[in-house]
């Protein structure tokens, strides 16, 4: 229970990629963290790519960081319509400014391009975004795993297990 009295927010929307929203999200709550899902909408249901639905414990409309520990992104395609969300953006930047862990995989790096806060931090995604990083100002590396400072990032479905092993070490140690 490394996790036990930490909370970590993660942000949902439609098209999230299956694996990448649930198995990161069962592992911070077997870790003893508790984990709060937002979307657009609280309550409502949001479907993944592969059709695992998932209901949004809260809106991330007027949320405020200071009540979390951690923030996790999921990839898929939700991240290009969770970067257009200025609540999203604002979010993720105040978690950036506190140095709070930032976790993300695939293509949730689009959200921390988009929220302005890669210049100059190593970072891995899907080889897709690769440019979108590199053009953020960010130092993309091909690995499974990139832990830089409060940044952990994770390129695929298969790098989720070592992704989480980082981010949980990461919000423990804070």
């Amino acid at each position: 229970m490394e996790l036990k009295g930490k909370r970590i927010l993660a942000f949902t929307d439609d098209e999230f990629e299956d694996l990448e929203m649930w198995y990161p999200v069962l592992r911070l709550r077997e870790a003893g963290a508790e984990v709060d899902i937002a979307g657009l909408e609280g309550g409502r249901t949001y479907t993944g790519k592969y059709g695992v639905p998932l209901v949004s414990d809260m809106s991330f409309v007027g949320l405020s960081s200071a009540a979390y520990d951690g923030l996790y992104v999921p990839g898929g395609w939700a991240p290009d319509k969770l970067r257009r969300y200025p609540d999203v953006l604002r979010l993720t930047r105040e978690f950036h400014e506190a140095a709070k862990p930032i976790g993300h995989i695939c293509h949730a790096g689009w959200v921390l391009v988009s929220a302005k806060i890669c210049e100059g931090f190593t970072m891995t995604s899907t080889p897709g975004i690769k440019d979108d990083l590199e053009n953020a100002g960010a130092i993309w590396v091909n690995e499974e795993v990139v832990v830089d400072r409060h940044i952990v990032s994770g390129r695929r479905p298969p790098d989720l297990p070592a992704l989480m092993r980082e981010f949980i070490r990461v919000l423990a140690e804070r």
